[in-house]
């Protein structure tokens, strides 16, 4: 499997190694004990999968202490644009974000650590599947609208399909003077 660390600590892609031949492929979508070396946890506790549509875009989202979640994150089938934003207070990247272009042909995989935002778009009709270090609480979920003007997100679409929950979300600056106060 090929690891590329990011600019921002503890934001990893994997790309695994596929075996091809006439009959389809296979390859490895976990590894415990190369996770163990890249200091990535071992222990998911929920599995989700989702549906969308070309065009849908997901997020900015993400689950506050105590509740607060790694994710594993790959497509099934398709191809998204996932972004990922650091929002750990402390981090000399606080407030950039990274892409990955995610691509079931590619079998490649980001893993997103606890304190991030984490959202895609749909390039394709895709199946987005997420390993999650933490269960989900309706009560801790957070996020931040996709189209704050301070990330400034190239998210290389218009007009993307946006729930209406997601277009309630707050900005960056919103989100942060409430965790002040």
């Amino acid at each position: 499997m090929q690891v590329h660390q990011t600019a921002i600590e503890g934001l990893i892609e994997l790309t695994p190694r596929i075996f091809e031949d006439e009959r389809g492929h296979f390859f490895e979508s976990y590894n415990k004990p190369l996770f163990i070396s890249l200091g990535l946890p071992m222990e998911f506790v929920q599995d989700n999968q989702s549906f969308s549509v070309k065009g849908v875009l997901r997020g900015l989202h993400m689950q506050n202490s105590p509740f607060a979640q790694g994710k594993l994150v790959r497509v099934i089938t398709g191809q998204v644009l996932d972004i990922a934003v650091d929002l750990r207070p402390d981090s000399p990247t606080f407030g950039q974000y990274e892409t990955f272009l995610l691509d079931a042909k590619l079998g490649n995989m980001a893993y997103i650590p606890e304190g991030f935002a984490h959202g895609f778009v749909a390039l394709e009709d895709s199946v987005f599947s997420y390993k999650c270090t933490n269960v989900y609480n309706k009560a801790s979920e957070s996020g931040i609208i996709w189209n704050d003007p301070d990330l400034n997100i190239n998210w290389g679409i218009n007009d993307p399909i946006v729930s209406e929950k997601d277009q309630e979300l707050k900005t960056l600056r919103e989100v942060m003077s409430q965790a002040v106060v």
